[in-house]
């Protein structure tokens, strides 16, 4: 049991609109090693590629992808469903993991994703999830973002799963983001001066982010317990 307590939390990574995998793996491992130590990592490409301009093109060589595509106004959605499927298939391919991190539309996706696999509307072949690393988040239903037909329950109840929402002060996402913890129960909150980005850990987020750590491996290691007296029954 000591080992199952020990193990690093495998977290499947989805990354922003029109970016990428490598892209959202280069600006995560800026934070500090103290806190990278600790996690199993894995970037995943979405499954669509870019279907327009990219924002990030300055900064960063293409290949872009995006999850799924939404009307201007982001009340209708296309694709929402086979990406859903997408993930699910590479979670039983190079999974288990135990939870997500996802970062803009990456983050509005894991954030809907509890609330959806508890309604059995969402990955229905893979354990439940444990926990999410939230950046720049939103949610369905909110002020930007109308309801895809799959998460219109998704935050009909307190989510209990444990959650760490990263907000920016000057982030255009800024409301949306600040407003998403409260549908979580006992949320943690890191707050950064920069806009909508990754941003790097100072002292005092890098504090906040090891006490989540902390109670995730709680988390899981109370949840793989139950397991092995599952199968020893």
């Amino acid at each position: 049991m000591e080992n199952q307590i020990q193990r690093k939390p495998r977290i499947l990574c989805l990354h922003g609109f029109r970016t990428s995998a490598e892209i959202l793996k280069r600006q995560v491992l800026r934070w500090p090693a103290a806190v990278l130590d600790k996690l199993d990592l894995v970037f995943l490409d979405a499954p669509y590629p870019a279907q327009g301009k990219s924002g990030v093109e300055r900064f960063f060589d293409p290949p872009y992808y995006e999850w799924f595509q939404a009307t201007e106004d982001f009340t209708e959605y296309t694709n929402f469903e086979e990406c859903l499927a997408f993930i699910e298939d590479n979670m039983i391919k190079s999974g288990p993991f135990d939870g997500f991190l996802g970062f803009s539309q990456g983050a509005l996706l894991s954030a809907a994703l509890p609330g959806m696999q508890r309604d059995g509307l969402a990955l229905t072949r893979v354990p439940r999830i444990k926990f999410l690393i939230i950046i720049s988040g939103a949610k369905f239903g909110g002020p930007k973002f109308a309801h895809h037909k799959l998460t219109s329950n998704a935050y009909s109840s307190p989510l209990e799963c444990p959650s760490l929402h990263i907000t920016g002060e000057t982030d255009f996402m800024k409301q949306e983001s600040t407003s998403l913890p409260e549908y979580f129960v006992d949320p943690f909150v890191i707050n950064h001066p920069k806009g909508h980005t990754i941003p790097e850990l100072d002292e005092k987020s890098t504090e906040v982010m090891l006490g989540f750590i902390e109670r995730i491996q709680k988390t899981m290691a109370t949840a793989d317990e139950q397991i092995y007296l599952n199968a020893d029954t």
